[in-house]
């Protein structure tokens, strides 16, 4: 089962896309099911995993009623209030629906550095594996030593990077974003989403050597076994097309054993999200 770990969905509008700055007016518009299954299809791929991208009770409600709508749809990672009072109840409310698979704070857009380390957010961070849901870890690289932290205070729970933390590929910059990077994957509860890159790059002028050093320093850090291809389709549009995103991985990891290949393109999002190959819709 070939896999995208990592897409968005939503219904634009300015007042709860307000990060959609003017730069973006590519992604100012909705991007819904329908105009994904067929780019999944021509890819050759079974499915994908939509990510949440508002902060809201409401959208991970929303993203759930599109998995039971659209077959394509494998699985969600939600949103919910870690740092609430309620973050139970919000947790018991969604967790029985089987599409939920993990959830995500947008910690990249925490002016504090450390944020992870909070307490009120490690005590949300506690109840995750009781509802058996997988974290998604969105930080900055500056953040990203202090997501370390948080992955070594909870080894049973599952945890997966998002976007390898954004390093600075326009700039071709490595340190200290690869000693990080290794010390998060030094822990075996640590995953690691090709995602994310191409926006990380020139917009327009980027090229696959770009992001050589990058894929290499994951591959060798996390092994194929903690390593998952996502397109972050529809922001990957502002700087390349699906089929541009899924060859520069596929181009990448050629030279790979077929059975290396087969878990960065799905093997290792299936297992991570506890998705079954099998599963059959009525």
């Amino acid at each position: 089962m070939k896999l995208d770990a990592h897409q968005h969905f939503w219904e634009y509008n300015i007042a709860e896309y307000g990060w959609i700055g003017e730069e973006m007016k590519a992604i100012r518009q909705s991007f819904l099911p329908q105009d994904l299954e067929p780019i999944l299809v021509q890819s050759g791929l079974d499915g994908c995993i939509a990510v949440q991208a508002r902060q809201s009770l409401t959208e991970t409600e929303w993203l759930l009623q599109l998995a039971d709508r659209h077959e394509c749809i494998k699985g969600v990672v939600g949103w919910v209030d870690l740092c609430s009072d309620e973050v139970r109840n919000q947790l018991e409310l969604f967790a029985s629906n089987p599409y939920l698979k993990g959830v995500r704070h947008v910690v990249q857009d925490e002016p504090d550095l450390q944020y992870v380390l909070r307490e009120g957010f490690q005590r949300g961070i506690s109840l995750l594996k009781e509802f058996d849901l997988a974290y998604d870890l969105l930080v900055s690289k500056e953040q990203l030593p202090y997501a370390v932290e948080l992955v070594k205070a909870f080894p049973e729970q599952r945890f997966v990077l998002d976007h390898l933390a954004k390093p600075d590929i326009k700039s071709g910059i490595l340190s200290p974003w690869k000693e990080a990077l290794e010390s998060l994957a030094a822990q075996p509860n640590a995953y690691c989403k090709l995602s994310g890159m191409v926006t990380e790059a020139d917009w327009k002028n980027w090229t696959p050597n770009d992001f050589t050093s990058y894929l290499n320093i994951a591959i060798e850090a996390f092994g194929a076994d903690r390593l998952m291809f996502g397109s972050d389709w529809p922001v990957s549009n502002l700087s390349a097309t699906y089929s541009d995103v899924y060859g520069l991985i596929m181009n990448h990891i050629n030279t790979l054993p077929i059975s290396d290949q087969q878990m960065i393109l799905g093997g290792t999002c299936a297992a991570f999200y506890q998705i079954s190959q099998w599963a059959i819709r009525s």
